[in-house]
């Protein structure tokens, strides 16, 4: 099995499954009430402050010192999307929930371009890359249904938006981007990769962190700092 679409195909249909089953594990949670999804929401500011700037930025500027340039291209597209949602819907949360989503989406788009690009480059760097996707493909699911409850979007809806937007978008990116993968180096990938991290920054710092504080509880600072030891350990699996 050498071929590296087949592959690409298997760990992009993994990473579907198994962020399905976090949507969905949230999706059937009955008990599911505004604590909760704050606890999460503490949960993720940690995930998505760490991530970009331990794992996804250093090892973008490693390729390409013009990975910080993109990485501000990223936070201030996001910043713009922001504006627009905000100025387009007069509930807040509304705007927050599909900020954030659309981060998310944006994040699962490039988990796909990576698993091509990867196992271009040698089949170990490719297994190696997708574990660490795969890894957090749970948590990724978790994270956009939660942002989309929270924007007050319906629970069938939300449920749909996530699978769209976390899951599906990863194999989407592997296989649109397969046949042009030849014209895909690791600097653009770098460079791709550093607009990431803008995104999830924008996301953590201006909506994810304020709403923790904002909503501060008994438990918030320890969900938080379960999101920055969770995204430290995914560290460990994107060290190839």
């Amino acid at each position: 099995m050498n071929e590296p679409i087949i592959w690409i195909t298997i760990f992009a249909l993994t990473s579907l499954i198994i962020n399905t089953i976090g949507i969905y594990a949230v999706y059937k949670k009955n008990n599911w009430n505004e604590n909760t999804k704050k606890y999460f929401l503490c949960f993720a500011a940690g995930v998505l402050i760490t991530t970009p700037l331990v794992i996804i930025l250093p090892h973008s500027i490693e390729h390409s010192e013009n990975s910080g340039l993109f990485s501000l291209f990223g936070f201030l597209f996001m910043f713009v999307i922001s504006k627009i949602l905000r100025t387009h819907f007069d509930n807040k949360e509304i705007a927050f929930g599909i900020t954030a989503a659309i981060a998310m989406g944006i994040h699962s788009l490039i988990d796909g371009i990576i698993y091509s690009v990867t196992f271009k480059i040698t089949l170990f760097a490719g297994i190696a890359s997708g574990i660490g996707i795969v890894a957090h493909k749970f948590a990724d699911g978790v994270l956009t249904y939660t942002f989309l409850i929270k924007g007050n979007i319906e629970k069938k809806k939300a449920f749909l938006y996530a699978f769209i937007l976390a899951g599906v978008m990863t194999p989407l990116g592997a296989f649109i981007t397969y046949p042009f993968v030849r014209n895909i180096d690791e600097k653009m990938l770098s460079l791709l990769s550093g607009f990431v991290s803008g995104v999830l920054l924008y996301t953590s710092a201006s909506h994810l962190i304020p709403e923790a504080r904002e909503n501060e509880h008994k438990h918030s600072s320890i969900y938080f700092i379960s999101g920055i030891i969770f995204a430290l350990l995914m560290s460990i699996f994107h060290k190839h």
